[in-house]
């Protein structure tokens, strides 16, 4: 079964990519919907997300590799994201 992620598909924002005594807040875990194992993640590397704040502010990133072999993926921002961030939507573009 193959799932598809289109331009416009939207992904959860998890967490900063974090140590025990250090978090990357330009790095990012990201899951989206039906992405279930590292194999069909890893077709998403190279692609091109962007966040927007209520306010309307965006950040734009790019997804980097695969994190762990569940689907989540890690993403670099251009900036760091603040946590008012974490649980909202990304979008693919």
């Amino acid at each position: 079964m193959s799932i598809t992620v289109l331009k416009g598909s939207t992904g959860v924002i998890i967490n900063y990519r974090r140590a025990k005594h250090d978090q990357k807040t330009n790095e990012i875990l990201i899951k989206f919907p039906g992405i279930n194992s590292e194999k069909t993640a890893a077709k998403l590397i190279g692609k091109k997300i962007i966040w927007e704040s209520p306010k309307g502010k965006r950040i734009k990133g790019k997804i980097v590799a695969t994190h762990g072999k569940r689907g989540t993926l890690r993403a670099r921002m251009e900036k760091g994201i603040p946590g008012e961030a974490i649980g909202g939507q990304v979008i693919l573009y």
